[in-house]
């Protein structure tokens, strides 16, 4: 963990990029039925009977310090599909880069063997040397700074329906326009733990996504009631009453 942890208090350097890769599935639902566009006072609507149409995976790849990302759609996920992904990164992403610093998660497919499964070895070397690939400890691969723009992505693109993959890449491809337009930079901040413990928790800094905080909504003033309702009611006669 400590390893991961060093590799993000790095300075920026242009030519020793830190990128972090994961991916993650989507399912393609589509509403049979149809839905009903929003109007005024009234949201969209649409039924609750759906369609599956199979699943697409989605490779994104983040530079938290530029503020840089990348999202590729493909069909399914194996070894072959990661090689391309780093091929793409090292030879189109990052041509002019002497190296790139590489964090990933301990999944089976994320090791330098898939590119030799891909590959002539003498273009998988090319791009192993080009690679300093640290990894996420197990059990703590939210350390993965990708894994916090897998969320946003899926907070604001794909919480809904979506039928088709072509409709997937190009709201995918919008998403990723934006984000990077907005230059959001993901960074790690904190102090050092005051305690011994090595756990994992207590030694892991905060990650902290820089974005514009939100205005906080005022609550509403409580109620109060005045006294004279308590000191003036009048107490309420039982002693007419029976016990049973």
């Amino acid at each position: 963990m400590e390893d991961a942890l060093s590799v993000y208090t790095r300075p920026y350097n242009k030519e020793q990029p830190v990128v972090c890769l994961d991916e993650k599935t989507k399912e393609l639902h589509a509403t049979p039925r149809g839905r009903i566009a929003p109007q005024p006072e009234k949201p969209a609507r649409e039924d609750y009977e759906y369609k599956r149409n199979g699943t697409r995976n989605l490779f994104l790849a983040v530079e938290p310090l530029r503020g840089w990302r990348k999202v590729r759609v493909t069909q399914r996920r194996t070894a072959l599909d990661f090689a391309e992904q780093l091929r793409q990164l090292v030879e189109e992403d990052y041509p002019h880069a002497k190296q790139i610093v590489l964090l990933t998660d301990n999944l089976n497919t994320h090791t330098p063997a898939c590119l030799y499964e891909a590959f002539a070895p003498a273009q998988a070397r090319t791009i192993a040397a080009k690679l300093e690939w640290h990894y996420t400890p197990e059990h703590g691969s939210w350390l993965n700074m990708a894994e916090c723009e897998l969320s946003v992505l899926g907070k604001q693109c794909l919480n809904r329906r979506i039928a088709d993959a072509d409709t997937l890449e190009r709201e995918a491809a919008a998403w990723e326009r934006e984000r990077n337009a907005q230059n959001v930079t993901i960074e790690f901040v904190g102090e050092k733990p005051k305690r011994k413990s090595i756990g994992l928790r207590s030694l892991c800094k905060t990650c902290v996504l820089r974005e514009k905080p939100r205005a906080k909504q005022k609550k509403p003033p409580a109620r109060r009631f005045s006294r004279a309702l308590e000191t003036n009611t009048p107490a309420i006669d039982l002693s007419h009453r029976q016990r049973v």
